[in-house]
């Protein structure tokens, strides 16, 4: 009885071990969130915003890359397309503060805008744990439109 107790102690010891392990795995990384924000901006050049904004917007998957999405925002703070949240999409976010009282919309945008790319810190609630969590996005302006396009990253 005492090692079977033993041997069911392990195995759900190994379970957790395993979720927590799987759980790391689906968290993105820097490199992939500019990764996968460089490939949308290629995908625009290629078939459009609007095309593009579509894509990013449509829950096939194509654009989901681990908890990592793409979104696209005006500079005047217009959501184009949210790769996690269709319902964001035609809201206006550049009057929007993180908990902790920071504009990262407009920051993002003034980034992307004045220097083409960039990381901003920021707070944001994780669609996945629907918790307000520390994220960093990568933004990037989009060539010939008035806007960019960005994928952050939950820490």
């Amino acid at each position: 009885m005492r090692n079977l107790k033993t041997i069911v102690l392990l195995a759900f010891t190994q379970m957790f071990l395993m979720g927590a392990a799987l759980a790391q795995v689906q968290h993105g990384t820097a490199e992939e969130a500019k990764a996968l924000a460089e490939k949308a901006v290629a995908h625009i050049k290629e078939v459009g915003v609007d095309k593009a904004a579509a894509d990013f917007t449509a829950k096939d998957g194509k654009w989901l890359e681990k908890d990592l999405y793409v979104f696209l925002i005006k500079f005047d703070g217009t959501m184009v397309a949210h790769g996690a949240n269709k319902a964001m999409v035609g809201k206006n976010f550049n009057e929007m503060k993180d908990p902790n009282g920071k504009y990262f919309t407009k920051e993002m945008g003034e980034l992307a805008k004045t220097k083409g790319s960039g990381w901003t810190d920021y707070l944001f609630t994780n669609p996945l744990s629907k918790k307000t969590e520390q994220k960093s996005s990568y933004a990037i302006r989009i060539p010939g439109y008035d806007g960019y396009v960005g994928v952050g990253i939950y820490k």
